[in-house]
């Protein structure tokens, strides 16, 4: 056999030699387990390997969360008892201390290790479409992430258990799926249960557990596999939290109180006061985010402090709140529990509670203390709710023998905020459905929370499909792909030369021109060219399926004369096709043809001229908006690789379109 010489077609010449002499590994290179040997022996159909692998994923999840919640305990009782009962001789302001020691702590993990891995958003992201970033986790990244946030919520960080709970479901569920080499579509299943088990353990709700998987995580429709896997999951999670941390809920609510259907219309006031504390809630957490890495103008020189430090710092403001506020510290569910058994908070007090939650919280994450904001949240909720009620016995003294105690608008304050933060009503109506266990709050609690959620979405219409986790900060990873949107122009996106169909055309001839050009959509035009509307296979089906469905209703008829029957050829392509248009221009970026498209549910528009909006210039698809950015991220993926050379500098999009 003769062998290759340095120039045989088989070997590209303009690769360099680097590449050449190291193989390519693939995305995933896990040697085979004793498990996957197993479910290959066996021979088991996928959907019984799935729900396995979700009793699997529930199980381990429960024991792991509590043995998280094992940890806060143990912590709490360590540095703000035990600790506590030393010090305290010395004066109150040793309370100070406690959280400064966390944050010490914190810090020397940080210190040690850099990056405690990838937040549920990376990871979501990590299963999503043919481009998604391969996430690395080492193994025990997300055991140390767990121990820092036992040792912040454990010290009196102002965050919650819940976003760290989530968060070891996600990554033991996405470790599993790349053990056992399975597809993207699985791998985010899992992802979905591992979510939903975390949840659904953190707060005793399976149900709430269920939705925000389907909801936030897998972003999809009831398909029957998904809730039959997310519903095992979170059922076999929270059985084992009921087992070792007890069936009570996270909070113990009263009973809510139905005095007169005239109170309704108040719980929209409230539910528009959510709205804000949400938008100024996730506004400060991206500020103090911000601040601390030196990118706001006036605290640059937090960005050359070690990241070591940060958390000591988020510490010891956290502690000097605490001596005049004692209620902000830690993961406050005694305070809001509380606000919800009617103890006496005063007006003024609760706005403060307010203000300094939410402030204290946003430092606290932005310092690079580890938590979840749930809990956060529902304080705020809860401290709106109160100071709300107190606010309406004031104003309208009338309405007070028609309104519910204060504590029925601090429940429903919780959803609405909580909710509106992470943009998941479903799931903030079913937990709190869960923790109360009363269907009388329902009502008051749809109409504040889905006000809430849409005045949010009008005044800070969410960018992407996963915003909402990332001013979550359940991640702090930007978006690749909305980055290249706001980088390239529909002109180099668009279909330049779009299937143009006449607006007198006949429909089935019009079905022809489309399957013949294999076209989902085509523009139409008169008998001028000007361009009067769209239509697409979609449309022509369904005139098709009308056509059909009245001709045999016309033949089975006897009283119908044979001459009414429709002439389904005289029909014109401009009766079906929809004449109400949107348009993108060429010199428009993707991201904001991309919004024009979300807010309608398009999936196509017409680029046009600017001053001439009848003059066709081209059509933009979602579909070719997603190839260009895969093409785009293939690009600069080979300008990192490849050597300058004339090859490698031809690398531009068009180039790679075409």
């Amino acid at each position: 056999m003769t062998a290759l010489s340095p120039q045989s077609p088989e070997e590209p010449p303009s690769l360099p030699v680097e590449l050449r002499k190291v193989p390519i590994q693939p995305a995933v290179s896990t040697p085979s387990t004793g498990l996957t040997h197993l479910l290959n022996r066996f021979q088991l159909s996928p959907e019984s390997v799935v729900l396995m692998l979700a009793v699997l994923i529930g199980g381990s999840t429960g024991l792991a969360v509590v043995f998280f919640h094992f940890l806060i305990e143990l912590i709490h009782h360590l540095m703000l008892e035990d600790l506590m009962g030393i010090i305290s001789r010395w004066g109150a302001w040793t309370l100070a201390c406690v959280p400064l020691l966390g944050g010490l702590v914190v810090g020397l993990m940080r210190g040690a290790k850099q990056d405690f891995g990838p937040g549920l958003s990376s990871l979501i992201a990590a299963t999503q479409g043919s481009h998604a970033p391969h996430v690395t986790c080492k193994e025990l990244q997300p055991i140390i992430k767990m121990l820092a946030a036992a040792v912040s919520l454990g010290s009196g960080a102002s965050l919650g258990p819940e976003g760290p709970s989530v968060e070891i479901g996600a990554n033991f569920s996405l470790r599993l799926g790349h053990t056992l080499q399975m597809s993207q579509e699985r791998r985010r299943l899992l992802l979905g249960a591992g979510a939903a088990a975390g949840l659904a353990a953190g707060f005793n709700a399976p149900i709430a557990g269920v939705f925000f998987a389907l909801e936030v995580v897998l972003g999809t429709t009831f398909a029957t596999s998904a809730v039959s896997v997310v519903l095992l999951a979170a059922v076999v999670a929270a059985l084992i939290a009921q087992i070792g941390l007890g069936g009570q809920p996270a909070f113990t609510l009263p009973v809510y109180e139905v005095r007169s259907p005239l109170e309704f219309p108040l719980y929209v006031g409230l539910g528009l006061g959510a709205s804000l504390v949400s938008i100024t809630y996730t506004q400060s957490l991206q500020l103090l985010r911000a601040c601390f890495q030196g990118q706001v103008p006036g605290f640059a020189w937090l960005a050359k402090i070690p990241l070591a430090i940060h958390p000591v710092i988020g510490g010891a403001c956290v502690g000097l709140v605490a001596l005049q506020y004692p209620q902000i510290l830690g993961i406050g569910y005694e305070t809001v529990e509380a606000m919800l058994q009617d103890v006496e908070f005063s007006l003024q007090l609760l706005v403060v509670l307010l203000v300094v939650k939410l402030v204290v919280t946003a430092i606290s994450l932005g310092s690079g203390l580890v938590g979840g904001i749930f809990a956060p949240a529902m304080f705020l909720g809860a401290s709106l709710g109160g100071a709300y009620a107190k606010i309406l016995a004031i104003v309208l003294p009338g309405m007070t023998p028609y309104m519910a105690a204060p504590p029925a608008y601090a429940m429903v304050g919780m959803a609405a905020v909580l909710a509106a933060s992470a943009r998941a009503p479903l799931t903030a109506i079913l937990l709190l459905f869960e923790l109360t266990r009363d269907y009388r709050i329902v009502l008051p609690l749809m109409a504040a929370v889905g006000l809430s959620v849409w005045l949010v979405e009008r005044m800070k219409p969410s960018a992407t499909s996963d915003s909402h986790l990332q001013q979550l900060n359940l991640s702090v990873e930007t978006d690749r792909e909305q980055e290249i949107l706001q980088q390239i122009s529909v002109a180099e996106a668009m279909h330049q030369t779009p299937l143009i169909l006449s607006a007198t055309l006949p429909i089935w001839e019009a079905g022809l021109a489309m399957t013949r050009d294999r076209r989902r959509s085509a523009l139409v035009i008169d008998e001028t060219q000007r361009l009067v509307g769209i239509v697409t296979s979609e449309d022509i089906s369904r005139a098709i399926s009308l056509w059909e469905q009245h001709r045999i209703s016309v033949s089975n008829s006897s009283l119908v004369h044979p001459s009414n029957e429709p002439n389904f050829s005289l029909s014109q392509l401009f009766d079906i096709c929809t004449t109400e248009l949107l348009y993108t221009y060429p010199d428009e970026l993707l991201s904001d043809a991309l919004a024009r498209m979300a807010a309608r549910g398009l999936h196509q528009l017409p680029v046009v001229e600017r001053n001439n909006h009848e003059h066709i210039l081209g059509l933009l698809e979602r579909e070719q908006i997603g190839l260009t950015c895969n093409l785009e991220l293939m690009r600069q993926a080979l300008h990192q690789v490849l050597p300058a050379s004339p090859q490698s500098q031809d690398l531009s999009l068009a180039s790679l379109q075409q």
